[in-house]
């Protein structure tokens, strides 16, 4: 079966707890030291992760402009060089084919961030559309390592390293190009965590000697890496969906909580149709949070039931290996939603997952049950996302004394560099 390697495959062979192959066949590196504290040391210093797995597609000529404005959901035609915009692709039937961002260089020059898993997918939906549209696409991911340095910290330490780009200024889904120990990159402010972060965008021959270079200048700054299940339980506190178990090519943009992102002014784009008429008839499930009391997280595709129904025959072993609460699962009638993601939340020091639910039953403070490995375990439904709900993290409003959070196995780590009291006035971030 096949088998992808990013540029830091070897870093990752000799220095993580174990590779696991996850989206797009690449292989990841699961933690290198806790995920418990690679979790609270991005929350409370700066963490770098290999996101090298997603796809970049390059986009250029006189029609690429015109070709996303038909592709994406959201607007382009407003964009401006340098900024980075989140979007949805759809199909003809209103269906999720991707959740990118496209990069604008110039009018004639953008580029395509994909999700792991569906790279290859949608870099060929790219093309295909391109025809006859004076647009000329290229799939670059081979040849593009992709760094993320997230955390409170992150800014201070790129913006030590960098020349060429001025950091401190840059906002919030914007993108800008630099140098690094003398290789040439682009930096855009956005991230995957819920944190201040930047994604670094580098030629894969020189992607190994940055990461190292990145590794030992971050040491003062508090700089760890951190694998996939630290990367899980980040996103899920901020219900980040995940191509694959959040998105598999059978939701629309209303079910994910994605429609804010579509913008119907325009004219025309593929799905708008359907999405339009899909608007007009309302939801019979939605993407929504759950806090469950349990000690594990739940898997993809455990049904979730109406706490009414399991009642009736919920019943307890008290003897033998199965000792504890069960229940009959044919006897539970038809489930009302599944589990898409589960995690620990080591901020809110919780356990979270996130599932589609009847909308009967997802609104915040309803009652369910959900099959985690054949036990009943009940859930609350939770406003989303569970962590920084105003999103002051990701724009670096911090309070003048972060404390790190706390959970199983954590370590303490440094405080955030504290914030400048010289000057108040308006900031833009």
């Amino acid at each position: 079966m096949t088998e992808r390697r990013t540029p830091f495959y070897d870093i990752h062979l000799r220095r993580a707890a174990r590779l696991v192959k996850g989206g797009g066949d690449f292989m990841y590196p699961t933690s290198f030291t806790s995920p418990v504290e690679e979790h609270i040391n991005v929350r409370t210093n700066v963490g770098m992760n290999d996101l090298s797995t997603m796809g970049e597609v390059d986009i250029k000529g006189p029609g690429a402009e015109r070709l996303l404005q038909m592709l994406m959901v959201n607007e382009v035609m407003d964009m401006h060089p340098g900024q980075v915009r989140y979007s949805t692709m759809c199909d003809e039937n209103g269906l999720i084919i991707d959740d990118i961002t496209a990069y604008k260089f110039n009018d004639e020059h953008f580029m395509v961030v994909t999700s792991s898993g569906p790279r290859k997918k949608t870099a060929n939906w790219i093309a295909e559309n391109a025809r006859g549209m004076s647009a000329y696409v290229t799939d670059m991911t081979g040849s593009i390592g992709l760094i993320t340095v997230q955390g409170p910290r992150s800014r201070d330490l790129i913006s030590e390293i960098t020349q060429g780009a001025d950091i401190h200024s840059l906002k919030f889904f914007r993108f800008t190009t630099g140098v690094i120990n003398g290789t040439e990159v682009v930096i855009s402010r956005s991230g995957y965590t819920g944190e201040l972060g930047y994604e670094i965008y580098v030629p894969s021959e020189e992607a190994v000697v940055l990461w190292e270079y990145l590794e030992s200048v971050g040491t003062p700054f508090g700089l760890q890496p951190y694998g996939t299940d630290a990367l899980q339980s980040l996103r899920i506190e901020k219900c980040f969906p995940l191509a694959g178990p959040d998105i598999d090519g059978t939701q629309t943009p209303f079910e994910v909580g994605l429609h804010r992102w579509i913008k119907f002014r325009k004219r025309d784009f593929i799905g708008r149709e359907a999405l339009l008429g899909l608007q007009d008839m309302g939801l019979d499930r939605r993407w929504t949070g759950l806090i469950l009391d349990s000690k594990i997280a739940a898997k993809n595709g455990d049904q979730i039931y109406s706490i009414q129904d399991v009642k009736s025959f919920k019943e307890k072993m008290f003897t033998g290996a199965e000792a504890g609460d069960s229940f009959d699962v044919e006897a539970a009638g038809s489930p009302i939603g599944y589990i898409t993601s589960s995690a620990k939340g080591h901020s809110v020091k919780k356990m979270l997952a996130l599932g589609y639910l009847g909308v009967s039953h997802s609104y915040p403070g309803a009652r369910v049950m959900v099959n985690i490995g054949g036990r009943p375990t009940l859930a609350t439904v939770a406003n989303m996302p569970f962590f920084d709900p105003q999103g002051m993290r990701l724009r670096a409003k911090y309070p003048r004394k972060l404390d790190a959070p706390t959970g199983e196995g954590s370590t303490p780590t440094a405080k955030a560099a504290p914030r400048k009291t010289t000057t108040r006035r308006k900031k833009s971030s």
